[in-house]
């Protein structure tokens, strides 16, 4: 079993297509196929269901691509601890959530690439459980996340503290009125949605009108217009509310405040760029101040 047939089954399992796969890896499909295959017939068992839409996984091959990607991801961490230096450079991958991407996030990497500009930086988002399992398969140094963290291979230090408010068209002077009207919120898997869904049924609303968007932009637009309501961090939407385009309403203490964390994997190897990076975080700078 060839490593790199490992890489060709995980881009396919990934993508649930050879086509894409194929071009993803920049091989010919035949070539996938024929390593699919070459795969199956050493391991003596079927790693797909192939049909119209695709490819999914069997249970054979949801097992091996679970070892696949512990092995891919050591390889790779074995060329980078290999290859890398004192000075933080080449790639760092770092995930988070729109709404830290939004607000939190760009006078701290714009800072971190003027102090390192030999760091290849790039930033995936996406919802917490999404970042998670990124993070998991190797394909994320690391993530910013808009929960707690209690998966076993994965560690956490704190990043930024949030305060989350109720968010509504300017109109909607009550809290009261708000929380009847439509809920605009990210698809399953947002933190702010669970603990708005938390303590919407704390107060006996258990089935609002639900809409969901893909961005955090589109949510805000859509709070302005007057379409519904928001949970939001009041960082991200406080320039809004003083432009006057919404209200935001305060909610119980024990649901307003949300703690944003960045993970990693137990087991990886930290790059320097990675340590450089997590050094930046303003937990880690209000630690080396207090160690002064």
């Amino acid at each position: 079993m060839e490593s790199s047939d490992l890489r060709v089954f995980q881009m396919v399992a990934r993508e649930g297509s050879i086509t894409k796969a194929a071009q993803r890896l920049g091989y010919v499909q035949s070539n996938v196929t024929a390593r699919i295959q070459q795969l199956e017939s050493e391991l003596a068992t079927i790693l797909f269901f192939r049909h119209n839409r695709g490819m999914t996984l069997s249970s054979s091959g949801k097992t091996l691509l679970t070892y696949t990607d512990k092995i891919v991801g050591l390889l790779d961490e074995v060329t980078l601890a290999l290859t890398s230096s004192s000075e933080p450079s080449g790639p760092l991958v770092i995930g988070s959530t729109q709404t830290a991407a939004a607000v939190r996030l760009p006078k701290l990497l714009a800072s971190y690439y003027k102090q390192y500009p030999g760091v290849l930086l790039s930033l995936t988002t996406g919802h917490s459980q999404y970042l998670m399992e990124k993070v998991l398969h190797y394909e994320l140094d690391g993530a910013f996340i808009g929960c707690k963290c209690n998966h076993p291979d994965l560690q956490s230090v704190p990043a930024f503290d949030e305060e989350l408010v109720i968010v509504s068209t300017p109109a909607v002077i009550q809290l009261d009125e708000a929380v009847t009207k439509p809920i605009l919120v990210y698809s399953t898997g947002c933190s702010y949605r669970e603990v708005l869904n938390q303590w919407l049924q704390s107060i006996g609303i258990t089935q609002p009108i639900i809409m969901e968007f893909g961005t955090l932009e589109a949510i805000i637009g859509g709070v302005s217009a007057g379409l519904g309501v928001s949970l939001l961090p009041k960082s991200v939407i406080n320039k809004h509310e003083t432009e006057g385009t919404v209200r935001t309403h305060a909610i119980p203490d024990s649901y307003r405040h949300m703690q944003t964390e960045f993970i990693t994997r137990k087991d990886s190897f930290v790059s320097s760029a990675l340590n450089a990076f997590m050094c930046t975080l303003p937990h880690a700078q209000h630690v080396a101040e207090t160690n002064e």
